[in-house]
């Protein structure tokens, strides 16, 4: 059975770091693509950025970008993102999700969620 489960998610301040890990069982990363995303309270999901099977090509939202990377590590078959400069606008719950095409991480019907994690960002 293909699962996800993400981790890492906590309480920072504005301008720190945390790093999220999305952990796959039932498949491996060589072959899905990977994506981020978040929905704060009272807002629609937002996609936060995408990662190819090959592990080569990633997209991020422009309110991320510079900010925050994925990565993978296969020995492990966990995802990370890894996000700095954090800012209050930034909470959210966090969720990663798999699909076997790239596409479906833009337009975001991607076919194995995980249950998220909180990110809070305050001061």
């Amino acid at each position: 059975q293909l699962q996800l489960v993400e981790s890492g998610g906590g309480s920072v301040q504005p301008g720190g770091s945390l790093r999220l890990s999305c952990a796959a069982s039932g498949f491996t990363w060589d072959y899905y693509a990977v994506g981020w995303f978040r929905q704060a309270p009272g807002k629609e999901r937002e996609r936060v950025g995408c990662l190819n099977t090959s592990g080569r090509v990633t997209t991020y939202a422009d309110s991320v970008k510079g900010r925050f990377t994925i990565s993978r590590d296969n020995a492990k078959n966990t995802v990370y993102l890894q996000m700095n400069s954090l800012k209050p606008e930034d909470t959210s719950v966090y969720y990663c999700a798999a699909d076997r095409l790239f596409s479906t991480c833009v337009s975001g019907d991607m076919a194995y969620w995980g249950k998220g994690t909180l990110v809070t960002v305050s001061s």
